[in-house]
Parts: C-alpha cells; sequence; structure tokens
C-alpha cells in the first residue's frame, strides 16, 4: 500500500492495552517482573519510531493482512479510526525489542507505510 495514507493514533494506550501487556510479559517474565515491566511502562513517556525499526529490532516476522487482526486493524486505519499506541519493553539479555502490546497494530501500519512513526511507550 501506499505511504500517503494519514495514520492517526490515540494519545495514549488504553487501559486494556496494559492488561493485555500484562498477560503476554508474564509468558516470558516471572509474575513480579512483568507486573513491575508494566507498572513501569504506565508512567513511560510517549515516544517515536519508525514501524520498520521496531520490527528490525524485535526480530518478528511480518503478518499479512489474511490474519484476522491485522485485517481489522487496517480496515479502522483506512477509515481513520485511531488505534492505541504500542507497548515496548527492552530485553537486554536477548538483545531485542519485546512488543508487549500492539503488534497486530504494528503490522497493520507496515502494510500502509513501513516509514511511519509509531507512537509508543518504552521501558
Amino acid at each position: 500500500m501506499s505511504g500517503n495514507s494519514k495514520i492517526i493514533w490515540l494519545t495514549k494506550p488504553e487501559d486494556h492495552d496494559y492488561q493485555a501487556s500484562m498477560s503476554y510479559l508474564s509468558l516470558i517474565f516471572d509474575n513480579k517482573s512483568a507486573k513491575k515491566l508494566v507498572k513501569a511502562l504506565r508512567k513511560a513517556s510517549m515516544m517515536s519510531f519508525k514501524a520498520k525499526d521496531i520490527f528490525r529490532s524485535s526480530g518478528l516476522s511480518l503478518l499479512g493482512i489474511s490474519n484476522g487482526h491485522v485485517e481489522k486493524n487496517t480496515k479502522k486505519l483506512q477509515a481513520g479510526i485511531r488505534l492505541p499506541p504500542v507497548l515496548l519493553v527492552r530485553d537486554d539479555r536477548q538483545r531485542r525489542l519485546i512488543i508487549a502490546d500492539g503488534y497486530h497494530r504494528l503490522c497493520s501500519v507496515y502494510l500502509i507505510d513501513e516509514d511511519a512513526d509509531i507512537p509508543c511507550k518504552i521501558v
């Protein structure tokens, strides 16, 4: 898709985004560490990174439009519906970026414009 689409975002993550982050992070870290990371994400300032850079640093594969969540988010973006920012965690041990919440949103944006700035919180 073209990079001409204007992607608009909510100004901050929603509560359920933090809950989803907790669910995901508790699979990677012990419960205490996951809670600490989510608490830090709630307090973190908003930042912005290019979609392509987030993907490169995470080492994850891009999901295509055939994924139901990606398709749903892509349609929302094309309709001008705002999506919540992405929540990210730096894993210093693995030297990788963990997408704690927003993987499907990130894939949708990348399909529209890989150079798009992605608002996020990162710890």
